[in-house]
């Protein structure tokens, strides 16, 4: 029988049940194929992640791949709650909540650029793994000195991850970054003619906004204020 994907998340634990693998034994554990599906999405993204070519880097077969993780889904599972598992943590302290939170959001934000597939994952049946409770743990000590109720800190904490999510999206690295600079200073006196007097408002603030950046966008700008404006969100005393 194949081991539930809940048993193979906490096979590490004494109380996981052991042996429960489907087929005969194999040479490799259930980590080191978690590991090496890890180590092939950070190289090539998380579409190269195949059981064959797992099977291929493992010197196995892709049935023995299958007696470790199920299925491709059960692995990308396995592989996200890895990742939270290794995951720096920051220590607070007697930090104040703000610094903590801020602490969080760039941790997060650190750990969506080591592993950028980890944004192509929506899976909540991660939230069953123990890497990702260990996380989801410690990060709500970060609200401790705010005046929440249980439901109300697990909702900021909600808000705070989710800003970190867009905002890494937006950082993804663009393959015609380098040269928007050039582009805006070349065409940004053209676009101005083709508007003429139309949509005035996005005229006036997207001139100023790309003389500021020289560029339509700044990823980093926006994680700045938005960072900002999420902490004041949370704010008990606004203004504070």
């Amino acid at each position: 029988m194949p081991r539930e994907l809940i048993d193979l998340l906490w096979r590490d634990h004494p109380a996981a049940p052991q042996g429960g693998a489907r087929g005969p034994r194999t040479r490799i554990s259930t980590g080191a194929v978690v590991d090496a599906a890890g180590e092939m999405a950070d190289a090539e993204g998380l579409a190269a992640v195949t059981v064959r070519r797992l099977g291929d880097v493992l010197g196995v077969s892709a049935m023995s791949v299958y007696t470790h993780v199920n299925s491709r889904d059960d692995l990308l599972v396995l592989m996200a709650d890895a990742a939270c598992a290794r995951m720096p943590r920051p220590a607070f302290g007697d930090a104040g909540w703000r610094t903590r939170v801020r602490d969080v959001a760039d941790a997060n934000l650190a750990l969506l650029r080591e592993h950028p597939w980890l944004l192509e994952i929506d899976d909540e049946r991660t939230v069953f793994g123990p890497g990702t409770i260990a996380k989801y743990d410690h990060e709500l000590h970060a609200l401790d000195p705010l005046p929440l109720d249980d439901v109300a800190r697990d909702a900021a904490l909600t808000f705070v991850l989710d800003f970190v999510r867009a905002a890494a999206r937006a950082q993804r690295p663009d393959p015609r970054a380098e040269e928007m600079p050039q582009l805006w200073g070349r065409w940004s006196g053209r676009l101005a003619e083709y508007l003429g007097d139309d949509h005035a408002l996005a005229r006036r603030v997207g001139a100023a906004a790309g003389e500021a950046m020289n560029a339509p966008s700044s990823p980093a700008h926006a994680w700045t204020y938005g960072l900002a404006r999420v902490l004041d969100s949370l704010s008990p005393e606004p203004g504070r």
